[in-house]
């Protein structure tokens, strides 16, 4: 699968505007979602020591592999079928607002294949809430757990976010194993000023209500794991884990993309986050700083710089408990995730580990 995706099928996607390759994926991945009692047998790997389980008491979620697809990809959750069908460890949908928008005007989706990246503006073009939970509604739902990645329209103040960020939660509560508060997307103007811990910290506290008035009202046997989203850019890790885990949120996704244009060719586009390669050293920074800080206490999910095994393993050990791939499904085609797993339980009875919970911060 590789060799022919790199040697045919890439060409042919490359050969498109980034975001017509894109479009054409997602309708690939939605006719291979009915395949999906066939092909997941194949790429899905089943090994024991790959498994993951997350949370605490009750409340608890068993991921069957660390590897998953990151926010972006399917924002308006059509493929999931076909995601899960290619052997993820769980999958994370959005970024989804309260009411549709467009997003930014195009181009807004720029490929850097010499450095291994992706500029993207895209600005949460999405259909929003209340389309995806009836999408949602008809079901069937994943065999992997399902993350919702929530955000705030662009019309909206940072001074009625909140309301923004409950009403996503509210419609789209039924159907989300964990959600996503994303408050760190460079393309959504003001968004990443939310990260300010004055901002962020009563943000998420309300969230959190909202979540535990929901589950009980709801009658939900468990209550959903809340993460929040945050930039490589502006806000010290430790005071981001800080706030974290005075609003009692289970754990942190690091990072988005940065707005650093390190790494890339002259004249790439000046707006718009960057992901890939050269996100990967500093969200391995980030990810690291935020395991030494939270001590245990928050659980991390690594993405920013993930194309081989290698890489994942490097965010485990870093600290994560689980990696997602957006940029490294783009370059590396749809065997990626079959190979990252493989790939992971050499590294992990070479570094004498038993699983991959074992080998979680150990670089620290």
């Amino acid at each position: 699968m590789g060799v022919f995706f790199e040697r045919v099928l890439r060409p042919l996607l490359f050969a498109l505007p980034p975001e017509s390759a894109h479009a054409a994926g997602l309708a690939a991945l939605k006719l291979a979602g009915l395949a999906r009692p066939v092909l997941r047998p194949l790429f899905l790997n089943k090994d024991p020591r790959l498994a993951v389980t997350l949370g605490r008491g009750p409340e608890t979620l068993l991921f069957p592999n660390p590897v998953g697809l990151a926010a972006g990809f399917d924002k308006d959750g059509e493929a999931i079928a076909g995601f899960e069908s290619l052997g993820f460890g769980f999958l994370e949908i959005g970024t989804v607002t309260p009411l549709a928008q467009p997003g930014n005007l195009r181009p807004r989706l720029f490929r850097f294949p010499e450095a291994r990246a992706l500029v993207n503006r895209m600005g949460f073009n999405n259909a929003g809430a209340e389309a995806l939970a009836a999408r949602l509604a008809r079901g069937p739902r994943p065999g992997v757990p399902l993350g919702i990645n929530i955000g705030r329209n662009k019309d909206t103040s940072n001074a009625r976010a909140p309301e923004d960020y409950l009403s996503a939660l509210d419609k789209l509560f039924d159907y989300g194993d964990y959600f996503v508060v994303n408050v760190s997307s460079p393309n959504t103007p003001g968004l990443r000023d939310l990260q300010s811990e004055a901002a962020l910290r009563p943000l998420l506290t309300d969230l959190r209500r909202r979540t535990d008035e929901l589950t009980r009202d709801r009658r939900r046997r468990l209550r959903p794991l809340l993460f929040v989203k945050i930039s490589p850019d502006e806000i010290a890790p430790e005071t981001l884990a800080d706030v974290a885990l005075a609003a009692r949120f289970d754990g942190i996704v690091a990072t988005n993309t940065t707005s650093s244009r390190e790494g890339l060719p002259a004249g790439a586009p000046a707006e718009g986050g960057v992901s890939g390669g050269p996100l990967q050293s500093r969200s391995t920074e980030i990810l690291r700083r935020l395991a030494k800080a939270a001590q245990g206490r928050l659980i991390l999910i690594a993405t920013g710089g993930i194309f081989t095994a290698r890489d994942a393993f490097e965010k485990i050990l870093a600290g994560a408990s689980l990696v997602e791939l957006y940029t490294g499904i783009v370059y590396g085609g749809p065997g990626v995730v079959r190979a990252i797993n493989r790939g992971l339980l050499g590294l992990l009875a070479r570094g004498g580990f038993g699983s991959v919970a074992e080998a979680v911060g150990k670089a620290l």
